[in-house]
Order: C-alpha cells, then structure tokens, then sequence
C-alpha cells in the first residue's frame, strides 16, 4: 500500500506544472484562442445621474425605404418602383423615382438615397463616356459588369445600395435582368428580381403572380399588382410608382397611384 501510494506521489509530482509560481515563465505558456461571452446589464441611472438609454442604429438600408422589382416577359421585360422618400417612417417626399435610363438598359436603385443620387450620376458619367469610347450603346450585360466592378471598387467603404439592372440584349432581343448586393456580387434571374425593405414582401406576391412568357400588357399588370400589393405591407415604401415595359421597338412608362398613408 505504501508503495502504491509513492509511486502516485512520484507521478503527480512529474506531472505538476513547472511554470508554477514563475511569472516570467507563465507568460511564455502557449494560449488557444477562445471566446468570451458578455453580457451587460445597465440597471438604474448613469453616473450622471441621468437614465440609460440604448438606441440600436438602423440598417443603412433602411433609412429612407423603398422597392423596386424586374420581370422578364415574352420578348420584353419590366422594371417598376416605389416613389416614396422616407426617413423611416417620416415621409419626406412622394415623388423620388428609383430607375433610372441608361439608353437601352435600366437602372433600379434602392437604398440610402445620398447614396442613390451618387451612383446614379457615377454611371451616367461611366456610360456616357463608353458612349463615346465604342460609339455605340452598352449592352445590359456589359452594364451590369459595370455596375459589379464600381460596387467592388469600393469594397471597404461600399455605397449602401441594391442595384436592379433591366434591358434587352441588342442582339438576340432577349430579356435581361439581374440584382447587385452593395459589394457587387451578381444575382442573374430568369423570372424576377427584387430590392429594397418591400423585399420579403415582393418574393411572395411576384412568387404567387408571376408567370413565364406574360405578353407585355400581362406583364404590365403582374408587375404592378405584384409591387402594390408589396408596398402596401411595408410601411417604409409606396405612395405610387412607375413602371417600365421594354420591348424591342418601344418603352411604355406609366404611374401607378397607390394608397398614400
């Protein structure tokens, strides 16, 4: 028995910490990163002797509201959105449209409006001067590398918009349409693409109402029924909209009156 527990006394002793009571050697022991979970809680007054209030900023995204939306139709596609200028749920303005023409391809962009404004200008000045460079107009899908290689550009200090790029292939004729997220990664869509806070909302009704090959008319009543009926469940988008309906030999634009609570 006694040598039993000598030889566990001899053991524990081989094994025991050589760092121990050493600081110098203790900061030299090897560390594996790991995660500490806080939490806080501000119960009472401050030191000032005021109360603590915690105010959670708001998506950039979110700020000013709005929606936009493309569906491709038989030879022809469109692109609609909101006219609502908002500072969260303080209407500023009924009359902001969201596209934007870029000769034959479209521009649908929601987000921070500062932001809006700036990118919509930028690639004016950007098609403007491929305008002038190839003599002739940009294709969509050469516009919408544009749009991801400006977005990506500036990738550490990205512009808070979610781009919607909607034309005809001057070729073929057929219908194009794609989605950005603020970095510029592309979203190529056969059906529809939406944007803006009215987003969950529109993948539901464009998911329900949307049908392939619609005639421009149809699709003229699809994509506004679609988009409404969004809106009206968002309280950060609406009060009206347009619509674009591009066809090979002409563009339709119409507004849409909506409810303007």
């Amino acid at each position: 028995m006694r040598e039993r527990l000598w030889r566990l006394n001899k053991v524990e002793k081989e094994f025991q910490n050589p760092y121990k009571g050493n600081v110098a050697s203790l900061a030299m022991l090897p560390t594996a990163p790991h995660t500490v979970n806080v939490t806080i809680h501000l119960i009472g007054p401050s030191v000032f002797g005021c109360s603590q209030h915690i105010r959670v900023m708001s998506s950039p995204f979110s700020i000013n509201g709005g929606a936009c939306v493309a569906m491709v139709g038989k030879d022809c596609v469109a692109i609609a959105c909101d006219l609502r200028l908002g500072l969260q749920s303080l209407t500023v303005s009924n009359n902001f449209p969201k596209v934007f023409n870029y000769g034959d391809v479209y521009l649908g962009l929601t987000g921070l409006a500062t932001d809006v404004a700036t990118v919509s200008d930028l690639f004016r000045y950007k098609v403007n001067m491929y305008r002038l460079r190839e003599e002739r107009n940009i294709a969509p899908s050469t516009f919408a590398n544009l749009v991801s290689s400006s977005l990506y550009e500036k990738r550490f200090g990205p512009f808070f918009v979610s781009p919607v790029v909607a034309g005809l292939d001057p070729k073929t004729g057929k219908p194009f349409i794609c989605g950005f997220d603020s970095i510029g990664c592309i979203d190529f869509a056969k059906d529809f693409i939406v944007a803006g806070t009215a987003s969950d909302q529109l993948f539901g009704t464009c998911e329900g109402l949307w049908e392939p090959d619609l005639e421009p008319e149809d699709l003229f009543e699809t994509i506004s029924q679609a988009l409404l009926n969004a809106v009206d469940r968002d309280a950060l988008s609406g009060w009206g909209a347009h619509v674009y309906i591009i066809e090979k030999d002409k563009v339709t634009k119409r507004l849409l009156k909506g409810r303007q609570d």
